[in-house]
């Protein structure tokens, strides 16, 4: 039977070592020099070997920083399409209901034009019947809603303020008093300055700016008719208080009752 043999290697620097004891000085010299040169290499391997294992761990840490920097981006992109989402599904609902509203804004515009058309006829039937105080304003007023109703840069909206407004105002002639300056045909026929109290709808008076003739409108008659002289102080005490003159306070003036003309006490008041 072979006994096995085991060798076993001697480590490099006592190999080193031995060659160097059975070495010439100059030898071993040489020999010592390519062991450092050796152990220098090897260091230096090692040494860029640690560089790149660095370097490598470095970018590692990067590609790590910026994975989860996309990560919350992602993150962010979808919670921001999320909320897209909710405001475009917001927006059709939107788009969805204006549409039903022009709908329903064409169907009132076809109803609501031909109204406004006989309200302004009213209010023109009404403005040629009534008592002519500031006549030619309140003709222009009707003229201008007739214009504005055959254009079409006016929205229907405007054409309705409009008229509703020419309304409040015709309203508010029947409860103030006025006192305005204005030429009328009086008399010979000639036209002449005079000042002219309405008291509501009730009364209108135009006195001479001498004060020396006055007349009171008749609805019955649709014509002026002079007034006694007796009535010259009131119609003066009149105007002062639609001028903001002088205070308000009972005044004598001729009011014209239903289908018939009498002369009634009146209290005229702002």
């Amino acid at each position: 039977m072979r006994m096995r043999t085991t060798r076993r290697k001697a480590p490099l620097a006592l190999v080193a070592g031995v060659l160097l004891l059975g070495a010439q000085p100059t030898a071993r010299a040489d020999q010592l020099d390519q062991v450092m040169d050796i152990a220098t290499g090897i260091q230096v391997a090692a040494a860029k070997s640690q560089e790149q294992i660095d370097k490598l761990a470095d970018d590692t840490d990067k590609l790590l920083g910026r994975y989860r920097t996309v990560n919350e981006q992602i993150d962010s992109l979808r919670n921001y399409n999320q909320q897209l989402e909710t405001l475009l599904a917001s927006q059709n609902a939107e788009i969805t209901s204006l549409s039903t509203q022009i709908e329903d804004v064409t169907l009132v515009e076809r109803e609501i034009m031909p109204l406004m058309s006989r309200m302004i006829g009213a209010l023109e039937e009404f403005v040629e019947a009534d008592v002519p105080f500031l006549i030619d304003e309140r003709r222009a007023r009707v003229g201008n809603l007739l214009d504005i109703m055959g254009r079409a840069d006016v929205t229907v909206a405007e054409k309705y303020r409009r008229l509703v407004e020419a309304y409040q105002i015709e309203n508010e002639y029947g409860r103030t008093i006025e006192s305005y300056r204005a030429e009328l045909q009086i008399g010979d026929g000639a036209l002449r300055t005079v000042d002219f109290l309405r008291f509501g709808r009730v009364v209108l008076i135009y006195t001479t700016l001498d004060s020396s003739e006055s007349g009171v409108w008749d609805a019955d008659g649709n014509k002026w008719v002079e007034l006694p002289g007796s009535y010259r102080a009131a119609v003066r005490q009149g105007l002062r208080i639609a001028r903001q003159q002088a205070a308000p306070d009972l005044i004598v003036l001729p009011i014209q009752a239903a289908r018939s003309a009498s002369v009634q006490s009146a209290q005229v008041s702002k």
